[in-house]
């Protein structure tokens, strides 16, 4: 995680925002007390978004819950798929 003050960024928005796209580093820049804005890759953006839909529901959750002790306790299987 980085971090900068709004000046700091200000001077060197290219080198902060090539960071955060490029190594996939989450940029908080202060704005004094308690307040600050959150930069984060879009890449990384519509990740989050994605875990938050999966976990929106209580159903959701179980299933993946339900999936990972399946991975995790060997009782999965694998299937070749068709190719055309």
């Amino acid at each position: 995680m980085l971090i900068a003050s709004v000046s700091d960024f200000r001077k060197d928005i290219k080198s902060y925002l090539d960071r955060v796209s490029k190594n996939f580093e989450t940029l908080i820049i202060n704005r004094g007390k308690d307040s600050g804005i959150v930069v984060m890759s879009l890449e990384e953006y519509n990740s989050l978004m994605a875990t938050n839909h999966e976990l929106s529901s209580r159903t959701n959750e179980m299933r993946l819950d339900s999936a990972i002790e399946k991975l995790k306790s060997g009782k999965s299987f694998s299937k070749e798929l068709i190719s055309e």
